[in-house]
């Protein structure tokens, strides 16, 4: 099943998309669930599905406003440097544990929303990954367990103001600019995607492939980065973990390929779908 949040009727909403469009889920629910969040803490994935079967579409999905997949995560946690090719290419040191930064919510741009190059930067680089919705809070989660906890994939792009990133050790101020990271279209929940499952990733600028790899090729599996962060500080329902970029980043190209305004740039996941943002700057 897909699931997905949008505006319905200036208010947020979640529902199922279906081929002849999106069945409003806060509505079949009769109110009980006010965000996708709150239907993955509740656990009721399985009680939403029976209950697209029997409701019609209340509008075509082109006709829908997207947001985020999770508009309102408790923690983004973005796994950096998880590919050989992306640490060779940026001249770093392969390191025993994964390195992690956070992004904040509003950070985050929906599925065809613009991604935004800020004024104060011409350095706007795309970076290609898959993200992986958390449906089962847990502490301390045993890399045997991980799959328990997972609500499903999402594609994610974590486009990045390079230098700002740069400015000191610590990446947080590149990783956070205001709609950067590109986060959608949907939701394809784990019974789809048997956990494990190899999936290629594809990022796309103005139709040229820029990176492309496989879950395979990473240096630290989803397993390990659920046990690993999930050691910090308890997952809840909702929180998004990202995954990690593979090589082919603009910043490393020679020139860098930076996104300018009209770009359009695309990231796919095999089996999950395409997430596509324009890009604009910042007026």
């Amino acid at each position: 099943m897909k699931l997905a949040s949008y505006l319905k009727d200036g208010r947020p909403s979640f529902g199922a998309v279906t081929g002849g469009g999106v069945v409003d889920l806060a509505d079949a629910f009769g109110g009980q669930f006010s965000s996708l969040k709150a239907l993955l803490a509740a656990d009721a994935v399985a009680e939403a599905q029976a209950l697209v079967s029997g409701q019609s579409p209340f509008r075509p999905l082109e006709d829908i406003e997207l947001l985020p997949v999770i508009p309102n995560p408790g923690k983004i946690w973005c796994c950096g440097l998880n590919y050989h090719e992306h640490v060779q290419e940026t001249q770093r040191e392969l390191t025993e544990q994964p390195t992690f930064f956070l992004r904040v919510a509003d950070s985050q741009a929906a599925h065809q929303q613009a991604i935004v190059r800020p004024r104060e930067s011409s350095q706007l680089d795309f970076e290609g990954e898959i993200a992986v919705v958390i449906g089962r809070g847990g502490r301390r989660i045993p890399e045997a367990e991980a799959r328990r906890h997972v609500a499903g994939y999402a594609c994610y792009n974590d486009a990045t103001i390079r230098d700002w990133q740069r400015h000191t050790s610590q990446w947080g101020p590149g990783k956070n600019f205001w709609r950067t990271g590109g986060f959608g279209p949907w939701l394809v929940t784990a019974d789809e995607i048997p956990f494990g499952t190899e999936l290629t990733l594809t990022t796309r600028l103005n139709g040229a492939v820029m990176q492309q790899a496989t879950t395979a090729m990473l240096i630290h599996s989803i397993a390990r980065q659920i046990a690993y962060v999930s050691t910090v500080a308890p997952l809840q329902p909702g929180d998004v973990i990202v995954t990690g970029t593979p090589g082919g980043v603009g910043a490393r190209r020679t020139p860098p390929v930076w996104m300018r305004s009209g770009d359009i740039v695309e990231v796919e996941v095999e089996r999950v779908g395409v997430l596509r943002n324009p890009v604009i700057v910042e007026s």
